[in-house]
C-alpha cells in the first residue's frame, strides 16, 4: 500500500509577524468574503472571541448576511451587515487601527467591503487558505495546504496564549467540517482529526453540529434542490454534470440565496462521475459558477480564467453574461481541461 502523503508540506507562517499586528492593535475589524460559508463565519466568530479575550475591542462586518443554518454560531448578533450599519457603528469604523479579513484573499469575493478595505489606513491582515489570491496591500498569513481557515484560527489561537474555550472550539469546529465536508474531501489529513479530536476535548458535541448543519432543512431547499438535479446535463458519457438555478427558480421556491450551498456536491454522488459544475444566477448581475472534482482537473486554474478562485478539488467564479452564454464558457473550459 502506497503511504505518500497526499497533501504537500504545510506552508511556514510567520506567527511572530501575526502575534506582533495583534498585540499593536486595539480596535479590530473582522470581514470575510461574500456569501459566506461555514468555515468564513466559524473564522469570524472564533476570532472575534479570541480576540476579546485580549481585551481588544472587536466588529464583525460582512457584505452578506449570515445563512440561516450558520445562526446558531452568532446567538448574540455580533456579526453586522455593511448595509445596516448606524451612523455610531460608522464613526467606530474610523477608529480601527487592524483590519482581518479571513478565508479569502481575493478582490471581488469582498464585495461592498472592497472600498471599505481599500480607504482604511489601518494595518491589514489576511488569515486565508486559497492557493490564489491579489495583492491586498497585507500582511498575508496563508497555507494553501490547510484543510479549512479554521484550522489556521485554531493555530493562531494557539499562538496567542489562549486556551481552547467551547465558545473558540465550536465556531473553528464547524469551519473545518464544513469546507472538508464533514471529515470526506480529500484535503483531509490525520492532523485534521487530531485537531478535531482537540476541538471535541473542549466541549464540541459532533453530534449535536451535524445535526444543526445538516438536519434544518427548509422545504423552500428540498424544492430547489429538486429543480436543480432535475435539470442536470450529462457530458463525456457522464464524466461531467453540469446544472443551473435561475432566479425565478429562487421566486418559485421563496428560496433563500443560501439555499444553493453545496447543491453542486451533489451530482458527483452519481456513479462514473469526475467533475461537476453549477451557475446559480445572482441578484446582483450574473452567475456564480461553482466546479468541484474528483479527477486532474485543477478547479482553482479553471476559476481562475474567469477571475475567481479557490482549490484544486472546489473553486468558484462569476461570470457576466446570459445563462446559454455563461454554460457555454464555463463547459468549453472544463472540456479543454479534459483533454489535457
Amino acid at each position: 500500500m502506497d503511504h505518500t502523503p497526499r497533501i504537500a508540506a504545510p506552508v511556514k507562517i510567520d506567527w511572530p509577524l501575526f502575534r506582533k499586528r495583534i498585540a499593536t492593535a486595539q480596535r479590530v475589524l473582522l470581514t470575510s468574503h461574500v456569501r459566506p460559508d461555514g468555515d468564513s463565519i466559524g473564522s469570524e466568530i472564533a476570532m472575534y472571541h479570541a480576540l476579546q479575550s485580549l481585551g481588544k475591542e472587536v466588529r464583525i462586518i460582512n457584505d452578506h448576511p449570515i445563512p440561516p443554518d450558520l445562526r446558531f454560531l452568532d446567538p448574540d448578533n455580533v456579526i453586522l451587515r455593511l448595509a445596516d450599519l448606524k451612523k455610531s457603528e460608522w464613526k467606530w469604523v474610523d477608529t480601527i487601527d487592524l483590519i482581518c479579513l479571513v478565508d479569502t484573499s481575493s478582490w471581488m469575493q469582498l464585495g461592498e467591503m472592497e472600498s471599505l478595505f481599500k480607504q482604511s489606513s489601518a494595518q491589514k491582515i489576511v488569515l486565508d487558505h486559497h492557493a490564489i489570491g491579489n495583492d491586498l496591500g497585507a500582511d498575508m498569513f496563508v497555507d494553501p495546504t490547510a484543510e479549512a481557515t479554521g484550522t489556521l484560527c485554531l493555530q493562531a489561537v494557539k499562538e496567542l496564549g489562549l486556551s481552547l474555550t467551547p465558545e473558540l472550539a465550536v465556531p473553528i469546529f464547524v469551519a473545518i467540517a464544513t469546507d472538508t465536508g464533514w471529515f470526506r474531501f480529500h484535503s483531509v489529513q490525520d492532523s485534521t482529526f487530531q485537531a478535531a479530536a482537540e476541538l471535541v476535548e473542549a466541549g464540541v458535541r459532533p453530534d449535536e453540529m451535524y445535526r444543526l448543519l445538516y438536519e434544518q432543512e427548509s422545504l423552500a431547499r428540498i424544492r430547489l434542490i429538486g429543480r436543480a438535479l432535475e435539470r442536470t446535463e450529462s457530458y463525456l458519457d457522464g464524466t461531467i454534470l453540469g446544472s443551473w438555478l435561475t432566479l425565478e427558480d429562487f421566486d418559485e421556491f421563496q428560496a433563500l440565496p443560501s439555499d444553493s450551498e453545496d447543491v453542486v456536491n451533489m451530482p458527483l454522488r452519481v456513479a462514473g462521475t469526475q467533475f461537476a459544475f453549477m451557475l446559480v444566477e445572482q441578484r446582483t448581475g450574473g452567475f456564480k459558477a461553482s466546479f468541484r472534482s474528483r479527477c486532474d482537473v485543477d478547479c482553482s486554474l479553471l476559476a481562475a480564467m474567469f477571475q475567481g478562485g479557490g482549490h484544486k478539488r472546489a473553486a468558484g467564479a462569476t461570470l457576466f453574461c446570459t445563462l446559454e452564454e455563461s454554460k457555454r464558457k464555463i463547459l468549453d473550459a472544463v472540456l479543454k481541461a479534459f483533454e489535457k
